[in-house]
């Protein structure tokens, strides 16, 4: 705008053009002197004498274009040395100065002083300032599309190299997955054998134990020491009644269990062993006094030998809670640890007398080692393939993103821009987000992530659009609207929310800037 208003000062010319006070030059072909008048809406015809007989005639007011008669009409301000305006016809003679050459006060009494020439003096100084900074804008934004064009050739070699890159990746990537896979198979062999030798060994100490065990009980049964176990010496067992529900264990189900005979001699006892493994409780658990437990209360720490003073009762937890701990311990599954009984089956001592796996020998030890070694390449291989495929992907999306016609706001990329307000530190980050955060601590708000260009058509690039930041409470998200314009540098000139969760944010770049043309300023034409 400024530039044309600058293009219009040329020589001076007063050129008196004769029309009805208030009349723009663009409408005086509509009031020819001596003929009659139509109002500009078309509604009727007057005569020319009633042009600004201070009564209006025309429902659009264009009758009265230089008095106060018609509430809807507009009076048109010369401002000769400055710029035309129009104002309500309605300020014409209120005793208020609105035009800057007082045409509009002309039967007020207003004293009112020409200022026309001043106030284009100031607005000329102020476009020649705002030139000055388009003009080095423009410089400046001339080095930023050539540092975009070198930055973009730069990325599209880096990404012709990347990708070159990632094909010896990926066929390393599958050499170390073959190597690691061929690696794997003798480890997992070697695993197997260990744990097959290792179990064979376990069940073969327990068939072991089990038969000294079942040699035990045989002597245990076989209380006349004839060598045979019989009826009636199994009988004296309850505990192997089969029926407990009953509470009668009979010479029937006794004889069953021995296989349907009367007795069983070693030989015999070994096929029936099975039946009576389970249920059979050694007379030297009965008999004899079970083990007692020291009770909780009675274990006591060692003294100490220095004079600290014991923790007061308020510090000792209380025993209940170490009780009820032990209850859930015992009411754990089969799977957790539990403490060991007072009294235990012999089988149960076997089992936790197996203990842990032994170590690998050094041949297992050094396939564990190898296939280890393979798997750590292939997943480092893996770990670089897919920092490459990030790498692709950044560079993709940064090659193909609009930064302008010619890629000027391209310098805006991964950076960010501050504003700090009495309340609020505002953040920038062009093509990613906005954020506001309290000046003085608290958590971070998101103003919006990237939307796109939103400005007006032939313009598209004067506005960015921030869209689905955090949700306001009880309302829509929070978004963000920047406003681009000329200057020297890049900076976030100011910040508003006109709108509730709707922000308003004002960002000068160099980027925005146009090329000036060149001007002489002289004087100006006058209007008259």
């Amino acid at each position: 705008m400024f530039w044309y208003l600058l293009l219009l000062w040329g020589g001076i010319s007063a050129v008196e053009v004769q029309r009805p006070r208030g009349v723009p030059l663009s409408k005086r072909p509509f009031y020819e002197e001596n003929k009659p008048f139509t109002c500009l809406d078309g509604s009727r015809t007057i005569p020319f004498d009633r042009i600004n007989d201070d009564y209006c005639d025309c429902q659009d007011g264009s009758d009265e274009p230089g008095t106060a008669a018609c509430p809807n009409g507009n009076f048109h301000c010369t401002n000769a040395g400055f710029r035309p305006t129009f104002i309500p016809s309605s300020h014409v003679n209120d005793g208020i100065c609105d035009c800057c050459d007082a045409t509009d006060e002309y039967n007020s009494g207003a004293e009112c002083q020409n200022t026309c020439r001043e106030l284009w003096r100031k607005e000329k100084e102020s476009m020649q300032k705002l030139a000055e900074i388009a003009k080095e804008g423009f410089l400046l934004k001339q080095q930023l599309i050539q540092e975009a064009k070198r930055g973009l050739e730069e990325k599209q070699t880096k990404l012709g190299e990347v990708q070159n890159s990632k094909k010896d990746l990926e066929t390393n990537v599958e050499a170390l997955r073959t190597a690691k896979e061929a690696a794997e198979q003798p480890e997992k062999e070697a695993k197997e054998r260990h744990l097959k030798a290792w179990e064979e060994q376990n069940a073969a100490i327990r068939m072991e134990k089990d038969k000294v065990r079942m040699a035990e009980v045989f002597i245990e049964l076989d209380a006349d020491g004839d060598g045979f176990v019989s009826v009636a010496e199994l009988l004296s067992h309850s505990e192997m009644d089969p029926d407990s529900s009953d509470g009668s264990f009979t010479e029937a189900e006794a004889q069953e269990l021995l296989g349907g005979v009367d007795k069983v001699n070693t030989a015999a006892f070994e096929t029936i062993w099975s039946k009576i493994r389970e249920k059979y409780v050694s007379e030297s658990n009965t008999d004899g006094p079970a083990p007692v437990e020291t009770p909780q209360e009675e274990v006591r720490e060692p003294v100490s030998d220095n004079d600290s003073e014991p923790y007061p009762d308020d510090d000792i937890p209380e025993e209940e809670d170490e009780d009820e701990d032990e209850d859930e311990d015992e009411d754990m599954d089969d799977g957790d640890y539990k403490s060991p009984p007072v009294t235990r089956t012999d089988e149960k001592k076997d089992d936790s007398e197996e203990g842990a796996m032994p170590p690998y020998d050094q041949e297992t030890q050094n396939l564990i080692d190898a296939a280890q070694k393979a798997r750590n390449e292939f997943e480092e291989a893996e770990r670089a393939l897919r920092e490459v495929d990030d790498q692709i992907r950044n560079l993709e999306k940064e090659i193909s993103f609009d930064f302008g016609p010619s890629s000027e706001f391209a310098y805006l990329y991964s950076q960010c821009y501050e504003l700090t307000t009495g309340e609020y530190v505002y953040r920038l980050c062009p093509f990613n987000r906005v954020s506001q955060k309290p000046k003085y601590g608290g958590s971070e708000t998101n103003l919006g992530t990237w939307g796109k260009w939103a400005g007006p058509e032939g313009n598209v690039y004067s506005v960015m659009k921030y869209e689905q930041g955090t949700g306001c409470w009880q309302g829509p998200n929070r978004s963000t609207t920047v406003k681009l314009t000329c200057g020297k540098e890049t900076v976030v000139t100011s910040t508003s929310e006109p709108s509730r969760c709707e922000y308003l944010m004002e960002f000068t770049s160099p980027a925005v800037c146009q090329e000036a043309p060149d001007l002489e300023v002289s004087d100006i034409h006058e209007e008259l």
